[in-house]
């Protein structure tokens, strides 16, 4: 087995080592706190010796230059796995539009899986998608977008930031996502608002009526009401959202490979 390596080829096991780490240290599902450490470290050496007969690496020397495309490859990584977190993050701002308008805005619970507070629709909405994402095989396409990385951006190469092709994919993706999000929050804040409506002119109507003691119980069994309607919707608006995170990784790697 031994033979079969090229011992000038094997610097590149630490780039490849060094784009993986900073991947799995962001990309949803693979980075939660639920997979042990142990077990992400081995995933990513075990991913790492299969790309390095995959991928195509050339000759390189432990110098300064080296220890830049160490760092080079950490930040594409980080890069690729926040730009899938941050738009898998859309279901949790929808939760967080509806929890507003239902009147739980001032309950958030820890997300067990990265530690952070959520809103409690967003992360019932969150449970539902990692499920999803799991069930669709959509975490296998992940993990071919860092493998494809590689034919945008080559180990080599320095990736391209500074110029206006990066701030316009920024802004179109936080657009876009954010247009997600308002997508699947719509239904049920726009039936809340009409409940409002309703409420208002009760209140105008039969001012005897105390619409704050009875608005609150009222929209909480419509949210949910329409939560069990809206699911049909929801998966198909999730698998929407995969697409986009996937075009959304492919055009990052476009942008910082310069292409």
């Amino acid at each position: 087995m031994l033979e079969t390596i090229d011992l000038a080829r094997l610097p590149g096991i630490l780039l490849i080592f060094a784009r993986l780490s900073g991947f799995f240290m962001m990309v949803p599902f693979f980075s939660y706190r639920s997979i042990p450490m142990t077990h992400r470290v081995l995933f990513v050496v075990l991913l790492t010796w299969v790309m390095y007969f995959a991928v195509d690496i050339p000759v390189f020397v432990f110098d300064g230059y080296f220890i830049i495309l160490i760092l080079k490859e950490v930040t594409i990584g980080l890069l690729l796995g926040l730009i899938a977190y941050i738009i898998i993050s859309a279901v949790q701002i929808a939760g967080g539009f509806i929890d507003f308008q239902m009147g739980f805005a001032i309950a958030n619970i820890v997300d067990p899986q990265t530690g952070i507070q959520s809103p409690i629709i967003g992360q019932y909405f969150y449970t539902f998608t990692l499920l999803l994402l799991v069930s669709t095989d959509a975490h296998h396409l992940l993990l071919d977008g860092i493998y494809y990385s590689y034919e945008f951006i080559g180990m080599n190469e320095l990736i391209n930031i500074s110029d206006q092709s990066f701030v316009d994919f920024a802004i179109n993706t936080f657009g876009t996502m954010f247009v997600i999000a308002f997508q699947m929050s719509i239904p049920i804040v726009g039936m809340l608002f009409l409940v409002d409506v309703a409420l208002g002119m009760i209140a105008r109507a039969v001012p005897q009526v105390n619409v704050f003691v009875v608005g609150l119980p009222l929209k909480i069994f419509v949210s949910f009401a329409v939560l069990l309607i809206f699911f049909s919707f929801f998966f198909a608006l999730i698998t929407n959202l995969f697409e986009f995170m996937i075009v959304a990784m492919r055009d990052l790697m476009r942008v910082m490979g310069g292409a």
